[in-house]
């Protein structure tokens, strides 16, 4: 099984961004294994170029296999992929297989248990860690005055979509500015995690201090320019009712 197809593992043919170069670059590395280090293969994982928004996943979580349930499915190689992770598998094991081959599911499969994980008490913790000291950047919109973003992804299933960033200031998404952070897919964080993680941690959540003023006028000689406009503004509705339901949240609660 090549790379390519291992990148597909939900065999959507839609899927356009998984290319053979992407995997390389998603999976870079693959012969650096932690086989023969004295590190645990999850904190090496973890610890590699380009892995700064994943956390390390508890050992004990990974070992009960309810958490599991449903990857055999998802994954090739699924027992040498697990074994791997949980540093239960011997090099001189794994002569009949393709070192490359079951890294790179083992890295599919540390993937999506850590989807799992991050929705988990422990999980969010690990991750508000990383956003309070804004590991996973600042929105690039200028009026949201470096407002710290949080991974999503749009879709669960592995090969939709690449990773993209979450900002609760304007709720809105971006794709990292990085090159080293485009490739990772989408489904190793999934689409619950970010609004879980504000749910879980209100204080965090920036949207109810919005500057006044701080929503975008286009303007030509001085005039603004209407909505009406094919040029005009666009869902500057969504920023505003965002102000308006903050003074309203702090008028009720007076």
């Amino acid at each position: 099984m090549s790379r390519k197809n291992l990148i597909k593992l939900n065999h959507d043919p839609t899927v356009t961004y998984s290319t053979k170069d992407d995997a390389d670059e998603l999976f870079d590395d693959l012969s650096s294994s932690p086989l023969h280090e004295n590190v645990s293969w999850i904190s090496w994982f973890c610890s590699r170029p380009g892995r700064e928004y994943f956390v390390e996943v508890k050992e004990d979580f990974i070992e009960d296999l309810f958490n599991l349930t449903g990857l055999n499915l998802a994954v090739p190689f699924y027992n040498e992929a697990l074994d791997l992770i949980l540093d239960r598998t011997a090099p001189d094991t794994l002569e009949n297989f393709d070192m490359d081959v079951i890294e790179t599911s083992a890295q599919i499969l540390y993937g999506l248990i850590h989807q799992r994980y991050i929705i988990t008490r422990t999980g969010l913790h690990q991750m508000a860690e990383k956003y309070s000291m804004g590991i996973f950047g600042c929105c690039p919109r200028v009026n949201c005055c470096y407002t710290h973003v949080l991974p999503a992804g749009l879709s669960d299933i592995v090969g939709k979509m690449p990773v993209m960033l979450f900002c609760p200031n304007c709720l809105d998404l971006y794709a990292p500015s990085s090159s080293r952070y485009k490739n990772i897919d989408g489904s190793f964080f999934g689409a619950t995690f970010p609004h879980l993680f504000f749910e879980s941690y209100p204080e965090l959540n920036p949207k109810r201090s919005i500057p006044c003023g701080k929503i975008y006028q286009p303007r030509i000689y001085g005039f603004k320019v209407s909505e009406l406009s094919k040029t005009g503004p666009r869902m500057q509705w969504l920023r505003m009712y965002l102000e308006d339901s903050g003074s309203d949240s702090e008028s009720e609660s007076d």
